[in-house]
């Protein structure tokens, strides 16, 4: 193991990296903290996707907006049939965020079920019904944005 891959195991699991031996200065810890929140915000919208597409969510996108503006680093947006779906999936994506550890700061339109709105802090999720999707059109004002690439098969 590198002392590089020390810094970042050290500082991924919230361990003092000054404790060992050769441990990052002052001034390379903040580019290592920046890089594994990135990280871990990408790591969460990847898993938001995954796991709309494991419940039949629609035309999902991950967009990278942190050039963009300060709101947060990526959009998560997809589309369900159906307000029961919209509400669905957003439950599912909850729940498996719950289970690595990650709440939402905020959501938002649980009760209309036309736009549901998961606040994480780096990572925004929002799921729509085609028809709000379209009429806020989301994707098109952040067109500017870079979008990411999903894995095979979502």
């Amino acid at each position: 193991m590198t002392s590089k891959d020390k810094e970042i195991l050290f500082f991924y699991c919230g361990l003092s990296t000054v404790s060992y031996q050769g441990g990052p200065k002052a001034a390379n810890q903040q580019s290592l903290r920046e890089r594994i929140l990135h990280l871990k915000a990408l790591d969460t919208a990847l898993a938001v996707a995954k796991t709309m597409d494991d419940q039949k969510g629609v035309d999902i996108q991950i967009l990278r907006i942190e050039d963009l503006t300060i709101l947060t680093e990526y959009f998560v947006i997809a589309s369900g049939s159906s307000t029961t779906h919209v509400r669905a999936l957003a439950d599912e994506v909850e729940k498996a965020l719950e289970d690595l550890g990650v709440r939402p700061h905020h959501r938002e339109g649980f009760d209309t079920g036309g736009w549901v709105l998961l606040d994480y802090g780096s990572v925004v999720v929002h799921i729509f019904l085609p028809a709000t999707r379209d009429f806020y059109s989301l994707d098109r004002l952040w067109e500017d944005a870079e979008k990411i690439e999903l894995p095979d098969g979502e």
